[in-house]
């Protein structure tokens, strides 16, 4: 039986629409911008536009994950419906959201005991954490049922290549990732760092490109070095930006070019306003299904 409820939070980075096309719920991470709250609530309290531009002209922003009560009335509410439910969570690698997930979930299953609940650590974030549940969705349509979907998840999360690149070292500097003697430099040269996700959920540097116009190159070659079948790779392919549309456009272009017989258009996001408070403006990331990471 595949009458289930998939669910995930706000920073999978899909749009609202999309979510509601593939019929998974979500519950928002919060932020933070000049001493203000708002739900991470893809785009609604604040355009992503205005978000990025505010953090251009120097506003400071800070984030906090769903908590264990907020897990517990999300779920709470999804439970309700009688059905089992699955829930995919931002990296453990960058979050502690699901160690409180998993926390809320152990204090329901005394409440539903006849009803599944499974929490899964995602190892993944933005639109590369979306890839990942639009897949479940697909497979939960295809006919699925919960179990086989955990298994499957937890047996092919790793196999999700998620590569990003910046343009605007301050950010890193901002949240201590990178000296200010460092990022002065690297601004100076026109250094894009090149980072991806580990086998642990980490965002861990792997080069330092000079110049953006090579890093768009070098990006759509570290698919070609990863993707499933390499040229032939058939999969989804998503990208996602943070105010940076004409350079994503462009990735997706080059993307579309190499690999002929990609499932669909290279679908192309918003980096959302938590994963974007420590991003800034200016980054792409480039998602895709390949082989398992492994470092």
């Amino acid at each position: 039986m595949n009458d289930y409820i998939i669910s995930c939070s706000s920073t999978a980075d899909l749009s609202k629409e999309h979510f509601e096309r593939i019929g998974v719920p979500y519950v928002c991470f919060h932020f933070t911008i000049d001493g203000k709250t708002y739900p991470d609530d893809l785009g609604e309290s604040i355009p992503f536009k205005q978000f990025y531009d505010r953090m251009a002209a120097g506003s400071m922003t800070s984030t906090s994950q769903v908590n264990i009560d907020e897990f517990v009335q999300f779920f709470s509410g999804l439970l309700d419906t009688g059905r089992d439910l699955i829930h995919i969570e931002l990296s453990s690698g960058l979050s502690g959201s699901y160690n409180s997930a998993c926390a809320a979930a152990e204090m329901l299953r005394e409440k539903y005991p006849d009803q599944k609940l499974y929490v899964v650590d995602s190892l993944g974030a933005s639109s590369g954490f979306g890839l990942l549940v639009n897949t479940l969705a697909e497979k939960r349509a295809a006919g699925m049922d919960i179990d086989e979907l955990h298994d499957w998840v937890e047996k092919n999360k790793l196999r999700l290549h998620h590569w990003f690149f910046s343009t605007d070292l301050k950010y890193y500097v901002r949240g201590g990732r990178v000296s200010k003697t460092a990022g002065f430099l690297g601004n100076l040269l026109n250094i894009c760092p090149m980072l991806n996700m580990d086998y642990l959920g980490r965002l861990i540097p792997r080069a330092k490109i000079r110049t953006k116009k090579r890093a768009v190159r070098d990006i759509v070659d570290r698919m070609e070095q990863h993707a499933e079948n390499g040229l032939d790779y058939s999969g989804r392919c998503y990208i996602c930006n943070s105010d940076f549309q004409a350079d994503a456009e462009e990735v997706a272009r080059l993307v579309e070019e190499r690999f002929p017989k990609l499932n669909g258009k290279v679908e192309i996001y918003s980096i959302g306003t938590v994963i974007g408070s420590h991003a800034g403006p200016g980054t792409i990331a480039l998602f895709f299904w390949g082989d398992e990471r492994k470092d």
